[in-house]
């Protein structure tokens, strides 16, 4: 990988995620507030809408890599998939997802998991990997960036079975970016389309979601 690194940023630290997720606890038990969605509700339903399009079947293995809150689990349950799996590496994260979707899909499953330092082995295999802002907060780690990058496309190509995808969605990376780290690994499938803005006599995107397959 040739690419330059990211700088780095609190936010790619598990203390800053514990202190952000501690806090989303407390406001959803006080006033039933779910926190905040990771570059917008839009962005995460355009993944969503993508994946409900496409020719999985409902009971296809899902899992999502830094859940998060569970938005989008909880989306993909209210399309109708019943096999979902959410890991993050911070309890606090899973404990708030568990709160916000177990009443409404308890079908859901979370685990406390760290893809960088775990073995992703004991998870299985899943015919979606999904990503959205996890391979980001790596990148932006004070430490040892480029390692763990490169460790994460490792783990999560490992994740996919025959015949899988892999979908990630970056705010920091460009879709080329992402086709170059990962291509190693993974075979470029599409991209899909975000919204486009025009500055300066360039067109880009604010957020870029790409779409692998297993190789």
């Amino acid at each position: 990988m040739e690419d330059s690194e990211l700088d780095s940023s609190e936010l790619g630290t598990y203390k800053y995620w514990q202190e952000a997720y501690s806090k989303e606890i407390s406001n959803f038990e006080d006033h039933g507030d779910t926190g905040d969605v990771w570059f917008g509700e839009d962005s995460a339903l355009r993944v969503v809408r993508w994946i409900s399009r496409s020719d999985l079947a409902k009971d296809t293995a899902i899992i999502d890599l830094g859940c998060g809150n569970g938005y989008t689990l909880l989306e993909l349950a209210r399309e109708g998939f019943t096999n979902l799996l959410g890991i993050d590496y911070c309890q606090e994260a899973v404990t708030l997802a568990e709160k916000i979707t177990n009443e409404e899909f308890p079908l859901i499953k979370y685990k406390v998991f760290d893809i960088i330092n775990d073995d992703v082995t004991t998870l299985g295999k899943f015919g979606l990997v999904h990503d959205k802002g996890t391979y980001d907060a790596i990148s932006l780690n004070p430490e040892n960036q480029r390692g763990n990058r490169v460790k994460y496309i490792e783990k999560a190509a490992q994740l996919i079975e025959d015949n899988g995808i892999f979908v990630i969605t970056s705010c920091n990376w460009t879709e080329s970016e992402l086709i170059k780290q990962f291509g190693d690994k993974m075979k470029f499938k599409c991209v899909i389309p975000t919204p486009q803005f025009k500055f300066g006599g360039k067109v880009g995107s604010v957020v870029s979601s790409v779409v692998f397959e297993k190789i």
